[in-house]
C-alpha cells in the first residue's frame, strides 16, 4: 500500500510519479496528482491540465488569461 502525499489516503493501488527533475511523488488518484504537480495559471490560479500557454517562464491556462495579464501576442495552440 502507498500513502497519498496530498490526502493521506492509504491505498493499495497508489502510484508513483517521477517528475522531470527526478522527484518522486505518491498519489492515490489523478485528481491528487494534478493538485500537487500541475502548474497553475499566473492569472486566474486554476490548475493547467492541458497545453496551456507559456510566455517566457510564465504559464497561463489559456490565451485569454495571458492577454488579460498583458501578453497581447498570446495565442491558443489548437
Amino acid at each position: 500500500m502507498g500513502t497519498c502525499e496530498v490526502c493521506g489516503n492509504d491505498y493499495d493501488a497508489a502510484f508513483t510519479v517521477i517528475t522531470a527533475d527526478q522527484r518522486q511523488h505518491v498519489f492515490d488518484s489523478i485528481e491528487c496528482a494534478a493538485h500537487r504537480i500541475a502548474p497553475t495559471c499566473a492569472h486566474c490560479g486554476c490548475s493547467v491540465l492541458g497545453h496551456g500557454v507559456q510566455y517566457s517562464s510564465t504559464v497561463f491556462c489559456c490565451a485569454h488569461c495571458a492577454q488579460t495579464a498583458g501578453v497581447v501576442e498570446a495565442r491558443d495552440r489548437v
